[in-house]
């Protein structure tokens, strides 16, 4: 074999394993999935429906409710996590912290605890029984239980609750390394200025974090439109499907009532969706 022959083959040789795990678990499924959105399961084959699934779906009144129930937990929950984040990595990132290694790894470790574990917790301090953490405190104060998964605005705050708590840290410690690239010596000026901590805050540390929290917030909203795990083992999407997400109904309705045709659609439109709304974020921070 010819050395110019060997240079080209080698380097593709390299790449070959990382190529065929791509092909086969990533480009195969999504070129296979959105083959299958455009059929129907009939009679042991698939038979092509052109876009019903699509129109099924986007006139289906329990995905249109799984779209307000994830928007809604999202218009919520990421507001309050991006304050909560923003607030702790300034507090990290103080020079009269001590112990900084620790809290660092204090504030990032529920991220960690697989989703599973950390929602059965959830489920068992927000029971509907007397014997739950929250309706135990609550009863110490002479109150009555709470039924929380029984009405579907607590139980959406029992889901917003579980979701914050998990993933602040993670997102304080992406806040964080933005503020760690900000010179201190703008702040040392500013002061020197006249400007009060406030005004450091807004002229400052926003501008000096904005692409890394843009990053924070864009991960998200995107984590959000796919929220599954928490609400199928806390809630199970109700009560009345009160808690039901756009992936729970994809999920219901391809592995429950394996309907794979109006599932594949389905996800697909979410593509879109977080495609979209990506592009918004972009847009709207962008040159800011």
């Amino acid at each position: 074999m010819k050395e110019t022959t060997k240079k080209k083959i080698i380097p593709w040789m390299f790449l070959a394993p990382f190529l065929i795990i791509f092909l086969t678990f990533m480009v195969y499924p999504i070129i296979y999935s959105l083959a299958i959105s455009f059929t129907k399961y009939r009679g042991g084959e698939f038979v092509p429906v052109g876009l019903s699934n699509f129109k099924f779906v986007l006139t289906d009144p329990t995905f249109l409710k799984a779209i307000k129930n994830t928007f809604t937990i999202l218009i919520i929950q990421v507001p309050i996590q991006t304050m909560l984040a923003l607030v702790i990595a300034n507090f990290l990132n103080s020079r009269n912290l001590k112990l900084k290694g620790f809290f660092r790894m204090f504030v990032f470790m529920p991220v960690l605890i697989d989703t599973v574990s950390y929602s059965i917790v959830f489920l068992l301090f927000f029971s509907n029984s007397k014997d739950g953490l929250i309706n135990s405190l609550i009863s110490m104060l002479g109150r009555s239980s709470v039924e929380w998964m029984n009405v579907a605005w607590l139980s959406k705050i029992v889901i917003i609750t579980a979701l914050t708590w998990r993933w602040t840290g993670y997102n304080a410690i992406i806040i964080l390394s933005g503020l760690q690239n900000i010179a201190a010596d703008l702040y040392e000026a500013a002061s020197i200025d006249g400007a009060t901590k406030i005004k450091q805050f807004f002229s400052i540390t926003l501008p000096g974090v904005k692409p890394v929290l843009l990053f924070s917030v864009v991960l998200s909203v995107n984590g959000v439109l796919q929220l599954f795990t928490e609400t199928n083992l806390i809630t199970r999407g109700g009560p009345v499907d009160g808690t039901l997400t756009i992936v729970q109904y994809l999920y219901n309705t391809g592995f429950v009532s394996f309907n794979y045709g109006v599932s594949s659609a389905g996800a697909y439109i979410l593509a879109v969706m977080i495609a979209i709304l990506t592009f918004i974020q972009m847009k709207v921070t962008k040159g800011d």
